[in-house]
């Protein structure tokens, strides 16, 4: 058949080759449509903030640096392959003695150093620039916002607005954010993946973190720290909005009828999972401080006058008493 219609069948055959590939080309230039298309769930490298887009620059980058040497390592490994395999065809020289090479020295010790010195700038001047303590510069008074990670929940806390809200961020778009942490249970880590870096919060100690959202709009926001059984619904919304929608928001959470004292707020650091978005419209004065005083016991010296046994107890109660403050 094939030696009787020779070339019908060749054209067939090739008329099915042309198919195959167009089928393999229509179905990379798909996967790689659905790969483009999903890089927007891919947060990192979406920021919307001056943080994320400086960290999106350093991981591009630095990737960038690293293909100069994995590209041709693979690419030699190939052509390797090929030049030198039995039976290739080609007579080679035979160097059983060969020992040195000015131009293979070069290379392996010139272009690594290159790259190393190229990160190693990127890494120094990026982390001044990355520093969370460093207050973004604006022009825009910035809102301050004192986070207090909780089993399993957060707590953000209005020091200048006296209110608190469970598991929800709002904040004024183009207006930078001052944010203290601190953490009431096991240390975590407060992260919003599309505004910048994560920071750590842990029990008795303050830290801190600045960020800024360009545009109005809703990121996620989590908890990064494997902290225990709820661990996975940590989690919480950031709402950016206009300074209008701001001030609304506001002039409704000073409405509710929920108040966050002392006895209220010692049923909110139970442990709890999925707990709903909760507005106080007042906080006890200077809770966030009373929280790291709870986990920072007074010390005193060994010879400090009276029996040890008559002292305070070095666990925090003072502090919930309001007898002292921890003032960062």
């Amino acid at each position: 058949m094939k030696q009787k219609h020779g070339r019908w069948y060749t054209a067939v055959q090739a008329l099915r080759t042309r198919l195959l590939r167009s089928r393999c080309l229509t179905a990379t230039l798909a996967a790689l449509t659905s790969l483009l298309a999903g890089c927007s769930e891919l947060v990192l490298f979406n920021p919307k903030g001056p943080v994320g887009e400086i960290e999106r620059f350093i991981i591009l980058t630095a990737f960038a640096l690293m293909l100069v040497v994995v590209l041709p390592v693979i690419a030699m490994a190939v052509w390797f392959t090929r030049r030198y395999r039995i039976g290739g065809g080609k007579e080679h020289e035979y160097l059983p003695k060969w020992s040195y090479s000015r131009n293979i020295e070069l290379a392996i010790w010139l272009i690594p150093t290159v790259i190393v010195t190229a990160l190693v700038a990127l890494i120094w001047n990026s982390t001044y620039r990355l520093d969370p303590y460093t207050p973004i510069e604006s022009t825009a008074k910035p809102v301050i916002i004192e986070a207090v990670s909780l089993d399993w929940k957060w707590l953000f806390i209005y020091p200048e607005e006296n209110i608190a809200v469970v598991n929800e961020l709002v904040f004024p778009s183009g207006v930078p954010l001052a944010f203290r942490l601190t953490s009431d249970t096991v240390m975590t880590s407060f992260f919003i993946p599309q505004l910048g870096s994560q920071i750590y919060a842990m029990a008795g100690m303050q830290t801190q973190l600045h960020l800024l959202a360009h545009n109005p709009g809703s990121y996620f926001g989590q908890n990064q720290q494997f902290s225990g059984t709820g661990y996975a619904h940590m989690t919480f919304e950031a709402l950016a909005t206009s300074p209008e929608e701001y001030s609304a928001w506001l002039d409704k959470l000073r409405q509710s009828p929920e108040a966050l004292d002392m006895g209220r707020y010692e049923k909110l650091a139970k442990p709890t999972s999925g707990y709903p978005v909760t507005y106080f419209s007042s906080v006890a004065p200077d809770l966030f401080n009373l929280i790291i005083g709870k986990h920072c016991p007074k010390h005193e010296p060994e010879d400090s006058p009276g029996p040890r046994d008559q002292r305070e107890p070095e666990d925090g109660s003072r502090a919930m008493r309001g007898e002292y403050s921890f003032k960062p």
